[in-house]
């Protein structure tokens, strides 16, 4: 009797089921709601499954388009990079309308909008990665000399961080450039360019020094590297064969989050005017236009576009990576 019964169930489930059963990657709702309290609970749910959510597919196919725009630039730019640093001497042609020459207008000095932006996807992806990846190896290496030695060392690196963050990113930014700035001796786009790089990297340190020292105070004295250091293992390997592997999570979280912040300070520098006129970059584009808002806003709104859109691509990968590192955020 017990057996029919059984029969029964089961046969009755497949009929019930029988999408899941013949239709590949069909889920029902509770086998996924059990699925995901099991791995919630486990810590064992897998890495790619909040990566390929939504809003984290759509943040890569954005860093990949305006990646896309920095490497084939000359190939995608209807004009070349000296004809969209060249001026106009036609006053008729500076802010001009959207024509068939200049699908979205023109700007300052009648230099096309859309060259324009896809050349300035060059230098600021150029200044932000370059400036964070710097910033992310020095960090660390402090970060984690700090942490595991403790003590003297760490009070004067922690401090050395405090110095630096009590001061408002943007404000430090200009003060160095104002201090290092003369106006007595040419300094070529490309010194521009490093200078900058210094300047966020500078800024970016204390970030990433402060979060890898906070965990490396959590790893160091876990069972593991107790172990590691019983059968000989010296210090240098100590800090980098065993605990920046388990301290790197947060790094990787926190490095697609600052990009997006170099980015926004990168362009308030430009637009404040303490960046490099020539070079070309999202933020000079608005800081050339915005006295043009009313009788030219194509000028003003497709930078400032651009600039949303990137960092929004930027955070979107972050929180995708945060969440899918992290099994306990999945439900946050």
């Amino acid at each position: 009797m017990i057996e029919e019964e059984s029969s029964t169930k089961i046969v009755t489930w497949i009929f019930k089921n029988i999408k899941f059963i013949i239709i590949p990657g069909f889920k029902l709702k509770d086998l996924s709601s059990r699925e995901s309290e099991y791995q919630k609970m486990t810590g064992k749910r897998k890495r790619n499954f909040r990566v390929k959510s939504k809003l984290t597919i759509i943040g890569i196919i954005i860093i990949f388009i305006v990646v896309s725009f920095a490497i084939f630039s000359s190939w995608l730019s209807p004009y070349t990079f000296e004809q969209a640093m060249s001026s106009s001497y036609s006053s008729s042609e500076w802010f001009a309308e959207p024509s068939a020459e200049h699908p979205l207008g023109q700007t300052y000095r009648g230099r096309d909008v859309l060259a324009r932006i896809i050349f300035g996807a060059q230098s600021t992806l150029l200044i932000s990665f370059c400036s964070v990846a710097i910033s992310l190896i020095i960090g660390v290496f402090l970060g984690l000399i700090a942490g595991y030695y403790g003590g003297w060392v760490d009070t004067i690196l922690m401090r050395i961080m405090d110095i630096i963050l009590s001061f408002p990113g943007i404000v430090l930014a200009i003060t160095i450039i104002a201090l290092t700035r003369n106006p007595y001796i040419y300094i070529s786009i490309t010194q521009s360019i490093i200078n900058l790089i210094l300047v966020f990297t500078l800024i970016g340190i204390p970030h990433f020094a402060r979060l890898i020292r906070a965990t490396t105070l959590q790893v160091r004295h876990l069972p593991y590297i107790n172990a590691a250091r019983v059968v000989g293992s010296n210090k240098i390997r100590l800090m980098f064969r065993h605990i920046l592997p388990n301290c790197i999570h947060p790094i990787i979280i926190s490095f697609t989050h600052r990009i997006g912040g170099v980015i926004i300070s990168l362009s308030i520098l430009s637009f404040l005017g303490f960046s490099d006129a020539r070079l070309i970059e999202w933020g000079n584009d608005i800081s050339a236009a915005s006295m043009n808002m009313i009788s030219a806003p194509w000028a003003l709104l497709y930078p400032c576009l651009m600039i949303l859109i990137t960092v929004l691509g930027f955070m979107l990968l972050g929180d995708g990576l945060r969440e899918s590192i992290d099994p306990l955020l999945k439900n946050l």
